[in-house]
């Protein structure tokens, strides 16, 4: 599933048949960098006016619960820091995971690679905006997690909107993680006895698709299930929104309550890549609150041939070059509409991987051969991505 929305796999498979012996330890480095006598790696900072700040929020600490990552406009600080792209080594595990090799080594090809990179934006830094702040919702894609896709996240922020990167719990993500309390026997064997000291954290990984299982059921349901984890984020927003007091599991240092009245609820859109793409489909055929969706080089086949014709919103289609085949494009084409806003474009010299942060992360070398960079400069093409997404945002929301 590489191809619909599987992010490294091809990659890190070659590369860790490369470093299984210690005398390739040199061809790893010479891969891993590349052209970077030329090419500076690391995610672009946002170009819009605000700085931005990001956080993460989880309400109802069980598996039924909301997690997502929220970037927003923000205070400048000095004192604020920047947090890891990979927040933990459980995320490397479940990458080894979902590609099928060795966690050990993994891990530290992953650390490697991408072990020392930072996401684009301070971490629980003080919201700051001047006027209320449309809303987005994102969907990453197969494989992926909350904080894979934070070029394209820290942007909308930094451009006035508060974004919502949902952590998906319906085994389609890398690993995500929820709580669980404690039992008896766990209790009874210590002396604390605080809320958050009650909860023990259980991580769920990527589940495969098991030998002679049909694909189309398992991505059905996990679509219908991934929608209704983007409406229950938005829902938790507007819970904040209106001052509503929530509580957030994960204990972060970001005061939660300088976002009451701070977001248009008029304005929500839903924004995805992949997966995430159908996802926003999705989203918006159940829920009307969204006002226009954009689906970032979208996998289709996991929808209902039913549900198109059910969709009212307007959508917009941002599609690589490489990826997109006849019959996926001609599901797009199923929300065609004569009255609706409902455009397609293609970004040439792009690839699927164009879109979440990898395609920033390796050389040029390596990038173009394992398919994460195409032939344009992975900044100039999310450069694109962005301001076509902005450009249909500010129309239609």
């Amino acid at each position: 599933m590489f191809s619909h929305g599987g992010f490294v796999q091809l990659l890190v498979k070659r590369i860790y048949e490369w470093g299984r012996t210690e005398q390739r330890r040199y061809t790893l480095s010479f891969l891993t960098m590349g052209n970077t006598c030329s090419n500076h790696l690391g995610i672009p900072p946002a170009k819009g006016p605000n700085a931005v700040g990001c956080t993460d929020f989880m309400m109802d600490h069980t598996v039924k619960g909301t997690f997502f990552r929220i970037y927003y406009p923000c205070q400048e600080t000095e004192k604020a820091e920047r947090p890891d792209w990979v927040p933990c080594k459980e995320y490397f595990n479940g990458l080894a995971d979902f590609m099928k090799i060795n966690r050990t080594l993994s891990e530290r090809i992953f650390n490697y690679l991408f072990g020392s990179f930072k996401i684009p934006a301070f971490l629980d830094a003080p919201f700051k905006s001047n006027e209320k702040c449309p809303v987005v919702i994102f969907s990453h894609g197969l494989g992926a997690f909350r904080t894979l896709y934070s070029a394209v996240c820290a942007e909308l922020a930094s451009q006035g909107f508060i974004v919502a990167s949902v952590e998906h719990r319906d085994q389609s993500a890398s690993a995500t993680y929820y709580f669980r309390e404690k039992t008896e026997s766990e209790r009874a064997s210590e002396t604390s006895a605080s809320a958050q000291d009650n909860l023990v954290q259980e991580w769920m990984y990527y589940r495969s698709l098991k030998h002679g299982e049909s694909e189309f059921p398992v991505r059905n349901k996990q679509v219908k299930q991934r929608a209704d984890e983007c409406i229950l984020a938005l829902d938790t927003l507007i819970k904040i929104n209106s001052g509503i007091s929530v509580q957030n599991v994960l204990k972060t240092q970001f005061d939660w309550t300088t976002l009451e009245n701070s977001m248009d609820m008029c304005r929500i859109a839903a924004v995805g890549h992949s997966f995430g793409g159908a996802t926003v489909i999705e989203a918006l055929c159940k829920e009307v609150k969204f006002k226009c969706g954009i689906a970032l080089d979208a996998w289709m086949t996991p929808l209902d041939d039913e549900l198109y014709h059910r969709v009212k919103q307007p959508i917009f289609f941002i599609n690589s070059e490489k990826f997109q085949w006849a019959g996926n494009i001609s599901r797009m084409r199923k929300l065609d509409s004569a009255v609706i806003q409902r455009k397609m474009i293609t970004i040439r010299g792009t690839v699927h991987q164009s879109f979440p942060d990898f395609t920033f992360l390796t050389g040029n070398w390596i990038g173009k051969l394992m398919k994460l960079k195409g032939e344009i400069d992975p900044e100039l093409a999310i450069d694109l991505s962005n301001k076509a997404t902005l450009a249909f945002l500010q129309l239609s929301v």
